[in-house]
């Protein structure tokens, strides 16, 4: 009979993560021997290596795959105990974990004080990451829930849109296309964009609709940071697209302008999204019901 732990699975998942054992073991705070002699162990409970080494890289092998996929489903099964667990306890004392997207940490934070108000004995973990950090987080099973926008197709999500989230094109005040109205898209696409980065939804739906009109965007800058795009296009580097919601204080104060321009505002949605099949703690389903309830109102 195989004898293995849980924490081997655990090491085993982070260095799978990492693609190395010494990030492996800064992540879990261990030293690298550590982690080694818990992989070593473990290999030979199974009898067979689970990592083979490409000249300075790791990679799993087919016994790695294995143990890899059925320690993630252990992993699944005991966070799907600890909601059942949890549901007999009811809210109090009850953990909550919620990875948001960057662009939408303007009310994701704003959502979550207002939630704690109502449930202040839940922990509450809240993570401001990109988009593929997300997506990752959503694979891994390692958060309750997601607020993001349009998440792609085939990787076993639900997702359920609570809140417009219109794009628009920003400028600072002093820009020539300032005042312009009804300005073409062909001349939009011919300026200078400071965008998100590749990958991004913001990115993927400007491209998108830039396609659609056989046209493409001028790129000036990447940045992976909303505030860093504004900063930017108010110091005069370009035009920016980005979330109206992000923008309201800017517009306020005169800092920025949104510009005219055919097809815009882009109408999209955030979206609430978790693992299909998950099963939610009694504080991730009054989170949800709450995000669905109240976060378009709250926002406006």
């Amino acid at each position: 009979m195989m004898k293995l732990t849980l924490r081997q699975l655990e090491i085993l998942d982070a260095v799978a993560r990492c693609g190395s054992f010494s990030r492996a073991s800064a992540e879990l705070h261990l030293s690298q021997p550590a982690v080694s002699m818990q992989i070593k162990q473990l290999e030979g409970s199974l009898g067979l290596p689970l990592f083979e080494h490409m000249g300075k890289h790791i990679q799993l092998t087919e016994a790695g795959r294995e143990a890899l996929q059925t320690g993630r489903a252990i992993a699944r099964e005991l966070a799907n105990l600890e909601h059942a667990l949890a549901d007999l306890q009811g809210l109090k004392g009850g953990t909550l974990t919620v990875s948001v997207a960057s662009t939408a940490s303007h009310f994701a934070a704003r959502l979550m004080a207002l939630f704690r108000q109502m449930h202040p004995d839940v922990r509450i973990s809240l993570n401001v990451v990109n988009r593929e950090t997300l997506l990752r987080h959503l694979t891994e099973n390692s958060i309750d829930l997601a607020l993001m926008g349009q998440p792609p197709q085939g990787l076993d999500l639900t997702a359920q849109p609570f809140m417009d989230n219109p794009l628009v094109v920003i400028a600072a005040p002093g820009h020539p296309l300032a005042a312009a109205q009804n300005i073409p898209l062909a001349r939009f696409a011919e300026e200078p964009l400071v965008g998100r980065e590749q990958g991004s939804g913001t990115r993927s739906a400007v491209e998108k609709f830039l396609a659609e009109h056989d046209l493409t965007l001028t790129a000036a800058m990447e940045m992976n940071k909303n505030e860093a795009i504004k900063q930017a296009v108010e110091a005069g580097l370009g035009l920016g697209v980005v979330s109206l919601h992000t923008v309201k204080a800017e517009l306020a104060t005169g800092q920025l302008c949104v510009l005219d321009v055919q097809g815009f505002p882009l109408q999209r949605q955030w979206y609430l999204v978790q693992r299909e099949g998950k099963r939610l703690s009694p504080a991730a389903k009054a989170f949800a019901q709450f995000v669905l309830n109240e976060a378009a109102r709250l926002t406006r």
